[in-house]
């Protein structure tokens, strides 16, 4: 008698599930981590710009608007930079909590924080 091979029915139904939460996890999670990456990027930005190096600090809170309006960063607000200078380098670092929502009563917490320093 041959043995048949392949995958059974329930099997099939168990990778697909897997899959599908795999799949939802990835398109919750994959924008926080986008914006996360903007900010980083945003904050390199005026960190390394020239004409923000002798700027107030104030100067530095309207730059930061102006890069989160164009990028379209919500979680971080430019009142919640904190702004220091190193050495004559502006450091700007932020830090911030971002809950997502899975299904249910089930949900990720995320805790970011980063800085303009290398």
């Amino acid at each position: 008698m041959n043995r048949q091979k392949g995958v059974s029915l329930v099997a099939m139904v168990s990778i697909l599930v897997v899959l599908i939460l795999v799949a939802v996890l990835g398109l919750k999670v994959g924008p926080v981590y986008m914006e996360f990456l903007q900010i980083k990027k945003a904050l390199a930005g005026i960190a390394e710009s020239g004409e923000l190096r002798g700027g107030s600090v104030n100067d530095v809170r309207k730059a930061f608007d102006r890069r989160a309006a164009v990028d379209s960063i919500e979680a971080v607000g430019s009142q919640d930079l904190e702004i220091t200078k190193d050495g004559g380098d502006l450091v700007i670092s932020f830090a911030y909590p971002k809950k997502v929502p899975l299904f249910g009563n089930v949900s990720l917490l995320f805790e970011f924080a980063g800085s303009s320093k290398k």
